[in-house]
């Protein structure tokens, strides 16, 4: 993705409790959003786990995107000619510092699905979805059998008993 617009996200999160960095980045519609909330996710959990900070009180203190390696795609032209296409990509840098004044102001709930619960909600569903259709042989006079899709509904009315 172009850093063009990879920075117009990240200027958005400069300065914000990471609380609220992640609020933003869930609500936001822009391509580059799910990328940085990736990255934000990922140094979140490296502050916690490696350094031990106190995930409550981090907050985003600079963010940089540059730009990265470029592939060079062309597209065919009127008269033979020939025009560049530059697939650009971004490297981000992300800084996280601990501070004192964060106040929370939102609280993200991600629902997690036990195993056990996800198998009855499969059920029910399964309960609810109707009923396959049978097939009936019914055979006539020839060789041949012809098979008949009738559901339990149904009443046949064609008289061949």
């Amino acid at each position: 993705m172009a850093p063009r617009k990879v920075r117009l996200v990240a200027s958005l999160l400069r300065g914000l409790s990471v609380n609220e960095a992640e609020a933003q980045l869930l609500m936001m519609r822009k391509r580059a959003a799910k990328p940085l909330l990736k990255l934000l996710r990922s140094a979140v959990s490296g502050a916690k786990n490696r350094k031990g900070f106190n995930v409550d009180k981090l907050i985003v203190s600079s963010i940089m995107v540059d730009g990265g390696p470029m592939l060079k795609r062309y597209m065919a032209r009127a008269q033979g000619r020939m025009a560049e296409i530059q697939k650009k990509m971004s490297h981000v840098t992300m800084t996280l510092v601990e501070s004192e004044k964060v106040t929370k102001k939102y609280t993200i709930i991600v629902p997690k699905k036990d195993k056990h619960l996800a198998h009855e909600e499969n059920a029910k569903s399964a309960s609810n979805a109707p009923k396959p259709k049978k097939e009936k042989k019914v055979a006539k006079k020839g060789t041949s059998t012809i098979k008949k899709v009738f559901s339990r509904n149904t009443k046949d009315t064609s008289g061949d008993k």
